[in-house]
């Protein structure tokens, strides 16, 4: 996350629940037990999950501890990678592409939306708490720029028509479908294909 912060007001104490605790076992038995550490990244991705998208300090020594490793290094991983959060982002954790092809195509307009729509400043949450946002480098979607992630889930082919749609679904809890705004499937052209006569 942008300008990724630790939340201090952290839960004293984190445990994963039993269906998540069932997948770590079907992951931990991926790894020979000397390199059970390389699981970390997706334990990480299950506290996130379960913990309302973002992972608390807590969880971080939980993950320690089932690694047997020193947390610090959990750490490490945690705030090296953009895609974990250590702060609340809300339900609706929004990733705005502003690279080359998604600013070429409007995505300021996307930005100026989010403030509008979600909170003035990036990273910060909504005033209900529900989501927050933060503009990121290339989401590997130029063809259909502009476009967001909304936490798992790709938004494009975006407009300023179809966004304020989306961002109304955020306050009404009912996204349109994700994938292209306009109807594309996959990346196929714009236009159809036309036949080429020798």
């Amino acid at each position: 996350m942008s300008g990724k912060h630790v939340e201090k007001n952290q839960p004293t104490s984190f445990e994963f629940n039993s269906v998540n605790l069932e997948k770590i076992n079907k992951i931990l038995k991926k790894y020979p037990s000397e390199r059970k550490k390389s699981a970390v990244m997706p334990l990480l991705d299950i506290a996130q999950r379960q913990h309302d998208n973002w992972i608390p300090y807590a969880a971080i020594k939980k993950i320690a501890e089932i690694l047997e490793m020193p947390h610090i290094k959990v750490y490490e991983v945690a705030t090296f990678y953009s895609m974990y959060n250590l702060a609340p982002v809300g339900k609706y954790f929004v990733q705005v592409c502003t690279t080359t092809p998604c600013m070429l195509r409007g995505s300021e307009k996307i930005v100026k939306l989010c403030k509008k729509y979600i909170s003035e400043k990036e990273g910060q949450l909504s005033s209900d708490n529900k989501a927050s946002w933060v503009e990121v480098e290339c989401l590997g979607a130029c063809v259909s720029a502009p476009m967001m992630q909304i936490n798992d889930d790709f938004f494009e082919d975006l407009n300023e028509e179809t966004a304020i749609k989306i961002f109304e679904g955020i306050k009404s809890d009912q996204l349109p479908k994700f994938g292209s705004q306009k109807g594309r499937i996959g990346f196929e052209p714009n236009k159809r294909l036309t036949l080429v006569k020798n």
